[in-house]
């Protein structure tokens, strides 16, 4: 007897995309609402889904924080091939998962679902715990150099075996994390998150039949491919190259390039990864797996998004997205790289990514984002012989980039995810501090036409001695993000240890900074960028932003050639004066990299970038990144400390750096690399 064929008509497609969204959603709702730490309980880091028999998401909720849609729970799932009514599948290793984990502290759940002994489809959760063990507290620290100093591997294994919890688990786990009590909280609240997806599930296919369940898990994947392809052909056709960088891997002074080329046909999307540099011996390495993996695609997933966000959310989205992402580049990790702090790479890919679209058509895509995403960690030293409370203060957020017609949201910048503020007040009964200021970063936003957001500005006292600040993440301190069509860029991050007391001191990247009782530490975020000419923003706007504080009257003048006076009001014959008497020669109709990035690439440029690289992909991985501080260092013996010494002040003799800079190459690559 033949398979019977399901049809599915548009109404009951839709139907079924409800009930599948709102089954996740309730996985959701449970999860949050069950948890233990404060991360999840208000920040809102975990995700929750329901996956086909291939492990591709095909039911996924709105509520997430995240905005990209994981699909690779299929390697997890075939390596554990005898799966009962009841296991639970847990893994949080990036390697052994084959894509599903990125980094350590995410823990993730896969529970498949039966009707009868039959899989139908299997839920999915993740939360990201504040700490994994490994050698600094919540584990993750941007100078660990391998994965294993970074807390508690766990390959794909079964956690709860035909409903029974793995106790041995249990105590493995509970003795290799600082907070073991947090942590199996939050353990038991993804059990039940995926007790509640079977539930619903089995409404679902109760009401509708497996058949239909079944045929529908890859008609809303149909579905959502289609309506992706027609947004992606908003893309002009062609080939686009852009690039952009991180200031620095901390354990080296050298800016990190991530350099893409997307090539543009029919609704199809290649990216092209190859000229991005070596992984860095630090933790900002990304373990895509040399897949089309979906933390390379971001900026692209929340492009699509933007532009159609009535498609149903799930793997579908991908379809028409390939890549090409050479092994070794800072993209593509391999084992053992470090991988804790992959977001801050991601960031910055989805910058250039960015650009590629800008290039394409300026109408369609918004201006960078402030770039850096900051958790603020303490941990507390724990009673002698106990272990550290680890907490997380705030998830630091900065602006959103300006686009064509709009102004970039404040303070609230999700382009990668949307997580959610601590209160203050949550924050200041589970940790040793004090929350002496939480603002806005005025003036922070790109002045264009069209305003960049302003960033965060928050200053936190710790009260006890022997405490630990730790801030992965911190990025935009040298390079801001860059300004679009005559917009200027966003002003730089900046970090301040005692400001305004005795001890005051700036801080560049933290890795791990020891402070006693009494000492305070304030994060000023960075601003998105601008859009258009600012000289062209409507005064009244200008006004209204120095009245809500997030321009000052200094910059209006200066950077807006706007005019307030005491009362507020705008002085009209000044404001003309100024604006037509300013020379519009620094008025970039592309975009306004800064002076930072110019001075850098006016020695390293594209040519030399991809010369360089090309001769550290020739040598064995061991050595790149050894090779390529040494060059690096007989070109620029005085590059500065991210933050701190002007580099445009470094870089002033482009011409003997490259001189120099060529010389360095040759010795190592043995041939000349670089053009004069």
């Amino acid at each position: 007897m033949g398979k019977k064929t399901v049809r599915l008509d548009p109404i009951l497609l839709e139907i079924l995309n409800r009930k599948v969204a709102a089954a996740a959603d309730e996985m959701a709702v449970t999860l949050q609402r069950t948890s233990r730490s404060t991360y999840v309980k208000e920040a809102a880091d975990y995700g929750t889904g329901i996956a086909d028999l291939k492990g591709n998401i095909f039911g996924y909720p709105a509520r997430n924080s995240v905005n990209h849609i994981n699909r690779f729970c299929g390697p997890s799932i075939r390596a554990i091939p005898d799966l009962e009514p009841g296991d639970v599948i847990v893994t949080n290793d990036p390697y052994l998962s084959g894509g599903l984990a990125t980094h350590l502290p995410d823990l993730h759940m896969i529970k498949p679902y039966f009707h009868g002994r039959r899989v139908v489809c299997y839920g999915w959760c993740f939360i990201h715990f504040s700490d994994m063990g490994g050698r600094v507290p919540s584990s993750i620290s941007p100078s660990n150099h391998e994965i294993f100093q970074e807390g508690l591997r766990v390959p794909p294994m079964k956690l709860v075996r035909k409903g029974v919890l793995n106790e041995d688990f249990v105590k493995v786990f509970t003795a290799n994390c600082r907070t073991p009590d947090a942590n199996m909280g939050d353990v038991m609240a993804m059990l039940g998150a995926l007790h509640t997806g079977s539930e619903r599930v089995a409404d679902i296919v109760d009401r509708h039949g497996v058949e239909t369940f079944l045929a529908c898990q890859k008609a809303l994947q149909d579905y959502t491919a289609d309506k992706t392809r027609a947004v992606l052909r908003r893309i002009p056709e062609g080939t686009y190259a852009f690039w952009d960088y991180m200031d620095d891997d901390l354990v080296t002074r050298i800016p990190l390039r991530f350099r893409l080329a997307m090539t543009v046909a029919d609704g199809t999307v290649h990216f092209d990864l190859s000229g991005t540099d070596p992984q860095v011996a630090a933790a900002y390495n990304v373990p895509t797996l040399g897949i089309a993996h979906p933390w390379l695609f971001m900026r692209l997933i929340s492009f699509i998004l933007t532009h159609d966000n009535s498609m149903a959310l799930n793997a579908g989205i991908y379809r028409h997205i390939t890549v090409t992402n050479p092994a070794g580049t800072v993209m593509n990790a391999e084992f053992p790289d470090a991988v804790g702090i992959r977001h801050t790479a991601a960031r910055r890919l989805s910058d250039a990514m960015s650009g590629t679209i800008l290039k394409a058509s300026p109408d369609i895509m918004a201006a960078p984002s402030c770039g850096s995403s900051v958790p603020f960690v303490v941990a507390e030293q724990g009673p002698e012989g106990g272990r550290p409370a680890v907490q997380v203060i705030e998830p630091l957020r900065g602006g959103m980039g300006a686009m064509k017609g709009r102004d970039g949201a404040d303070n609230r910048e999700n382009t990668m995810n949307n997580m959610n503020n601590h209160p203050v007040e949550t924050v200041e009964s589970d940790a040793c501090v004090v929350i002496r200021a939480y603002d806005i970063h005025a003036d922070s936003g790109g002045p264009g036409r069209w305003r960049g957001g302003v960033g965060q500005r928050i200053t936190t006292e710790v009260l006890r001695d022997g405490c630990t600040v730790l801030a992965r993440g911190m990025e935009r301190l040298r390079f801001p993000a860059w300004g679009v069509a005559g917009g200027k860029p966003g002003r730089p991050f900046r970090a301040i240890l005692n400001e305004g007391r005795t001890g005051e001191a700036a801080l560049s990247k933290i890795d791990q900074l020891k402070v006693r009782a009494g000492d305070t530490v304030t994060f000023l975020m960075p601003g998105g960028a601008g859009f258009g000419d600012p000289y062209l923003r409507a005064p009244e706007s200008v006004r209204t932003d120095v009245e809500l504080g997030f321009v000052s009257r200094e910059a209006a003048a200066t950077d807006y050639g706007v005019v307030i006076a005491d009362n507020g009001e705008i002085e009209d014959e000044a404001t003309k004066r100024l604006r037509s008497s300013r020379v519009r020669d620094n008025i970039r109709a592309d975009f306004d990299f800064g002076p930072e990035r110019e001075a850098w690439e006016a020695v390293f440029d594209d040519k030399t970038m991809e010369a360089l690289n090309a001769g550290l992909y020739g040598l064995p991985k061991s050595v790149r990144q050894e090779k390529r501080r040494w060059i690096v260092s007989q070109a620029v013996p005085d590059l500065p400390v991210a933050g701190t010494r002007s580099l445009a002040e470094t870089m002033a003799d482009a011409d003997a750096i490259r001189t120099r800079l060529v010389k360095a190459m040759e010795t190592v690559f043995g041939d000349e690399r670089v053009t004069n």
